[in-house]
């Protein structure tokens, strides 16, 4: 659905975007992540076809975004940092607007708005000037109106944001349920637990450069350190320490009633673990590893790049 090929833009002497890649499919949630000023906003406006690539090619939905600027903007929806929201028009003069710049008939659009408000807890508020909608009903406007023709693109630039924790918990179900119906999805987020449960795909973009591509699990494997076991045990260790540990294991911190360690081989090391205790009168309740902080990965990948210039 999304395919990108050395996509570049430049402004003068400035490289905003600098020849990235990316690929997409159906039903697929991309995070793109990375600090302000990175090339976030300038990567989804030439994907939407507001701005033209200096160099290389893509498109949207099987859209050219140079060639075919009119059937990409017709096949995705778009939620930006600043929503252009009519503070005089009420919700439904609003949507109505849009139902003809979309050109959606005005029975299918009402069935379609709705759903969508009653969803988003803004029935009660929809003959309500906009003026006097707060910043997360604002935001959830917004998505009603990126949702009103059903593109099976969207490029949502912090979703969630100024929503209070009920009304974010709706947005990303609903995003999940769109990820259900093969609509595809890159989400710009600094909401890193946001990212970790929604994407399938994770893409890290440092001074116009993507510096990684992969699985949220494959983060986390190359940049999230060590693997961590917890083991827990039934009494007290009284200072108990084991005086030998199995190859590739470390004891990394102590407690009464329990151990941390770095495993480098688990399939291997674990076995042997659990046998020390046991051959050492210490009955273990549990052991389990101790889950990686997408937060560290992802720091880790923007500081290696830092330091390095590539990964």
């Amino acid at each position: 659905m999304i395919i990108v090929e050395d996509l570049t833009k430049q402004f003068d002497d400035f490289i905003a975007v600098n020849g990235i890649h990316l690929n997409v499919s159906a039903g697929q949630v991309l995070a793109l992540l990375g600090p302000n000023g990175a090339g976030k906003t300038t990567t989804v406006r030439m994907l939407t076809s507001i701005l033209r690539p200096t160099r290389g090619y893509a498109s949207v939905a099987g859209f050219d975004v140079v060639k075919q600027a009119r059937q990409v903007r017709a096949s995705v929806g778009v939620l930006t940092e600043h929503h252009g929201l009519y503070n005089r028009m009420n919700a439904d003069e609003y949507l109505d607007f849009y139902r003809q710049l979309y050109n959606v008939d005005k029975t299918t659009a009402n069935q379609r708005i709705n759903s969508l408000m009653e969803r988003f807890g803004l029935a009660q508020a929809r003959h309500k000037r906009l003026g006097e909608y707060s910043k997360g009903m604002r935001q959830k406007l917004a998505l009603v109106r990126v949702l009103l023709h059903e593109p099976p693109v969207l490029l949502l630039d912090e979703p969630t944001s100024a929503m209070d924790p009920e009304s974010a918990r709706v947005v990303r179900d609903a995003i999940l349920s769109l990820r259900s119906q093969d609509v595809t999805i890159i989400l710009c987020t600094h909401n890193l637990a946001e990212a970790e449960e929604l994407a399938d795909q994770i893409a890290i973009i440092r001074r116009g450069n993507i510096v990684f591509n992969d699985t949220v699990a494959a983060l986390k494997e190359h940049f999230g350190g060590a693997r961590q076991y917890e083991m827990f045990f039934a009494h007290s260790l009284a200072g108990w320490r084991p005086t030998t540990l199995p190859e590739g294991v470390a004891l990394v911190e102590a407690g009464d009633d329990q151990f941390r360690f770095t495993v480098k081989n688990p399939q291997q090391s674990n076995p042997q673990l659990l046998r020390l205790m046991i051959e050492n009168g210490k009955e273990v309740v549990s052991m389990q590893e101790v889950p990686r902080s997408l937060e560290k990965a992802y720091l880790e990948a923007v500081n290696q790049y830092s330091r390095e210039g590539v990964l």
